[in-house]
């Protein structure tokens, strides 16, 4: 057990506190919560490398541990994370230094007397699109209201001729920590609400927080094939950061029109809805039908049945990541006249007295023992 805790983090029993610290620092990257979320696994490996770091990086700590003490994981006789066995929670996570790992993991440069960079929000918004349009591609504009980097203090916040200054309380980490035994528990520092900085003089336009709003039109071109609910990711577009920090990403959604022709399955392919008259059905012949470049010409077998299948290969759209061409598929759907002509009666008469009065459902009655 004595060399425990140097194994949790990688390292040999002479290393020095720099080595310690890198060690760290590369595992809590690794098995960070927010990295591995729903990861039980990796939020058990978080805490055994917090524990083992809040004890190493301590020099008097470290020093009882290699004397054999009970620091980080064996106090009290008990197993892992506190004493007893219990686990100690310190933040949520087991006495993990929230602020050493935030400041090395998301602030500017990671060292103390640096400013976090916040990235800005994600937006989204939905776009209209016509069938046409859908299935060839088309390049169109968007109007988006946001937050947008201030330019009377160039989005820093403060008054033009000053700065922002170090907060005092965290030294520009925007974490609070608090020890709590061997433990700490971490928070947004209530003094500069996480920024790092505070302003003294803030900017007459923006009111100190780097941003106005502003409206924002893009060209978004939209690929070809796209379906109804696709998200279409302009990195860089959504909202400025506060105070300098990176732009998030707009979302465009593509609500499609429905086609007054052409239906959209689910496997990428058309279908199309034919009619066809009953000696066509019964004879067979060739039929002219629409695609999506004008028409052409399929064949009806003699003795289609309806609601039969025929199908144009390569006729559909174009399928995702430039894979070809979806399908066109016709249901052939035989149409019977509600109504008939004197002449139509007539033919209906010869045409059942051809077949001498045969009974298609003569077998189903049979099966049916009626």
């Amino acid at each position: 057990m004595a060399d425990e805790l140097y194994k949790r983090l990688g390292v040999s029993r002479d290393a020095s506190d720099e080595e310690i610290k890198k060690a760290y620092r590369k595992l809590a990257r690794k098995y960070h919560p927010d990295r591995n979320p729903d990861d039980a696994a990796a939020e058990e490996k978080f805490k055994e490398i917090s524990a083992a770091h809040d004890t190493l990086a301590d020099p008097e700590k470290r020093k009882e541990y290699d004397a054999g003490g009970q620091f980080a994981g064996f106090g009290g006789g008990g197993g892992p994370f506190g004493p007893g066995g219990g686990r100690a929670q310190a933040g949520g996570f087991g006495g993990a230094d929230f602020g050493d790992i935030f400041s090395s993991i998301f602030s500017r440069g990671g060292g103390r007397g640096q400013a976090q960079e916040v990235r800005g929000r994600d937006l989204e918004t939905e776009v209209p699109l016509s069938f046409d349009q859908a299935v060839n591609g088309a390049q169109i504009s968007v109007t988006v209201p946001k937050a947008e980097r201030c330019q009377t203090c160039h989005g820093s916040g403060a008054k033009p001729g000053t700065s922002p200054t170090i907060c005092p309380r965290c030294e520009g980490r925007g974490i609070d920590a608090q020890s709590q035994g061997f433990f700490s528990i971490s928070q947004p520092c209530p003094q500069c609400g996480g920024a790092g900085q505070v302003i003294e003089d803030p900017c007459p336009t923006c009111g100190g927080s780097g941003l106005t709003q502003q409206t924002k039109r893009y060209k978004v071109n939209v690929p070809a094939g796209v379906k109804d609910g696709t998200r279409i990711r302009l990195a860089g577009k959504g909202e400025a950061g506060p105070r300098g920090g990176p732009p998030g990403d707009l979302y465009v959604t593509t609500r499609v029109a429905a086609s007054p022709v052409f239906k959209r399955l689910d496997d990428g392919n058309l279908e199309v809805t034919v009619p066809i008259s009953i000696p066509e059905a019964l004879r067979g012949g060739t039929i002219e039908v629409p695609t999506l470049e004008g028409t052409k010409k399929i064949k009806v077998t003699p003795g289609t049945r309806h609601g039969a299948i025929q199908r144009l290969r390569g006729e559909g759209p174009p399928k995702a990541k430039g894979k070809g061409r979806g399908d066109i598929r016709y249901r052939l759907e035989i149409e019977i006249p509600t109504e008939l002509s004197e002449e139509q009666s007539e033919a209906a008469e010869k045409l059942a007295e051809a077949f001498n009065g045969a009974n298609p459902r003569e077998e189903l009655l049979r099966k049916a023992g009626t």
